[in-house]
């Protein structure tokens, strides 16, 4: 199988080439126009800015290509934000697959901490993305973020931090996860397994 990881400026990239070859799969991380469209599976992966991550995409050609893309693709993280329409962080006009606005998440008391950092448990999962996940209670999976998107008729996975959110997106052939599956143990060694045999 050929798994196509998108380069551009943002962190975290080689953790997720790393998940993959533990799979057994030698991954190949590109910038290239052509080497993207022609993989099997394609994912959008980082931690970053949203405004700095759009403007390379853009610089790179790369939001054109990724809007057209057919085979199954999964954003990660702020790669989940950038499929988004837009993100309050630097107001940015991002890719637009998913018609959501990404938001900040507001404290409500000094208890609650901004990034949201840690493990988190997931639930109400409605896709294949999730198979093998049945338990609702011991789905806990590794976030890193401030921003967030909203609960929406694209949600297939919630949390709840500050206000409940969408863990997990899909729309067709893109599906993306703000959490990071890379850092996930188990449970994100198999979403990552779900995505390459969807």
């Amino acid at each position: 199988m050929n798994i196509a990881i998108i380069k551009y400026n943002a962190g975290n990239i080689y953790s997720v080439v790393n998940a993959i070859k533990r799979l057994g799969i030698e991954p190949l991380l590109t910038d290239h126009p052509e080497e993207i469209i022609k993989a099997d599976r394609v994912l959008l992966p980082g931690q970053g800015q949203a405004k700095t991550a759009m403007a390379c995409l853009r610089e790179k050609g790369l939001d054109k290509v990724i809007t057209q893309l057919r085979q199954p693709v999964l954003g990660i993280c702020i790669g989940q934000q950038l499929l988004c329409r837009h993100s309050e962080e630097g107001d940015t006009d991002c890719l637009g697959i998913f018609d959501a606005e990404v938001k900040r998440f507001l404290p409500t008391d000094k208890c609650d901490k901004v990034p949201a950092m840690g493990w988190n448990n997931i639930t109400e999962l409605s896709s294949p993305l999730f198979a093998g996940m049945e338990k609702e209670d011991s789905n806990y999976v590794y976030f890193v973020h401030s921003y967030y998107v909203p609960l929406s008729d694209y949600t297939i996975a919630k949390a709840d931090y500050i206000t409940s959110y969408s863990a997990a997106l899909h729309k067709d052939n893109f599906y993306a996860t703000q959490f990071h599956p890379e850092k996930s143990g188990k449970v994100g060694e198999l979403i990552l397994k779900n995505f390459l045999t969807l």
